[in-house]
């Protein structure tokens, strides 16, 4: 016979609303009863009711998080770090994957509203008016993308950007290519900006390519029109898209870093295998599935909301080297040495 919460009640020497309060309302019960209510049903293998205790806080303890992709090697470090996070505060997260399909999204966030306490909108691709509207229907935390008045983290990719294009200027590279992503991304829009940006200060010219379905198939099928460019160094929009280059121009014999350099954005695991190994800049995605998950349960306790930045780094690998206005004489490791001071 499964195991009640009056059986709870009784071995614990409280009362049922006070068993239930544990496991609801914990911060509503003194630390010490908390302890020993907590303890007796670890002991007799007491679990709660989820669906009974949603009809009586109202909070179903479920989140839903859904992604742009979720073959993305992007999302799953952010999904692994959200689920976590939420165990540890006893909700549970249900994922969702819109295959980059703003309709999709649009449904899936109604879809989902009923039977959560809020979402997790992680790279959206729809437009700031819609996802203003549904914020109305279901608590939402918006990842990767600002909307003004929205609660929101994000990864300051503007600046990873200029740190990427800093870095080629330095080894010598006067005109690079942007390989853009999809047309619906506020990343996209961010890298592209900030990209376009530093290389006006440093003097060198910035063609964009795209907008392109951030896969790397994308990456390789974009490889003749780089090249017609006669650019020597390209910044993708993502590390799928760079390695998905990276391949096509060895697979053309064009020598990476000697001819033209790469530089990857997101350092996923992949990165580091790929030869040569990928320049990227990093972005945090485990600490934004946690910070989006604080957020949005802080949004259910009071109401409160707020935007956090979460810091990129670039990391400096072997697929960029020096360019055709590198100091002279300098070797690839000498250059590269330069340009991270």
């Amino acid at each position: 016979m499964a195991v009640t919460i009056r059986d709870v009640a009784k071995a614990s020497g409280v009362h049922i609303s006070t068993v239930s309060r544990t496991f609801s309302a914990p911060h509503l019960v003194n630390p010490e009863t908390r302890t020993r209510v907590l303890a007796t049903a670890e002991e007799l293998g007491y679990r709660p009711n989820r669906a009974a205790r949603a009809l009586i806080t109202g909070r179903t303890h479920n989140i839903g998080l859904i992604v742009a992709d979720i073959a993305n090697p992007f999302f799953p470090p952010m999904i692994k770090a959200a689920e976590t996070h939420a165990r540890r505060r006893d909700y549970h997260v249900f994922v969702a994957d819109t295959d980059e399909d703003p309709v999709v999204e649009s449904d899936l966030v109604r879809a989902l509203a009923k039977q959560v306490d809020g979402i997790l909108l992680c790279s959206p691709r729809m437009s700031d008016d819609q996802i203003e509207q549904l914020r109305r229907e279901v608590p939402l935390v918006v990842v990767n993308r600002l909307i003004e008045g929205l609660p929101a983290v994000v990864m300051d990719v503007g600046t990873g950007a200029r740190s990427a294009v800093r870095h080629l200027v330095d080894l010598g590279h006067r005109h690079l290519v942007y390989l853009s992503g999809p047309r619906g991304s506020w990343t996209n829009r961010e890298i592209r900006k900030a990209a376009g940006a530093a290389a006006r200060a440093g003097g060198a010219e910035l063609t964009v390519l795209g907008p392109h379905v951030p896969v790397s198939q994308a990456g390789a099928d974009a490889t003749e029109a780089v090249l017609a460019t006669g650019a020597t160094a390209v910044l993708a929009y993502n590390d799928l898209m760079a390695i998905g280059l990276l391949q096509a121009l060895q697979d053309r014999g064009v020598a990476v870093p000697e001819q033209i350099s790469v530089v990857g954005f997101d350092d996923i695991a992949t990165s580091a295998l790929v030869r040569p190994t990928l320049t990227t800049v990093a972005n945090p995605t485990a600490a934004a599935g946690r910070a989006a998950v604080d957020m949005l349960l802080q949004q259910g306790d009071d109401g409160a909301t707020g935007q956090v930045s979460l810091r990129t780094d670039l990391v400096i690998r072997n697929s960029t080297g020096p360019g055709p206005y590198a100091p002279a004489g300098a070797t690839t490791a000498q250059v590269a040495a330069y340009a991270k001071e």
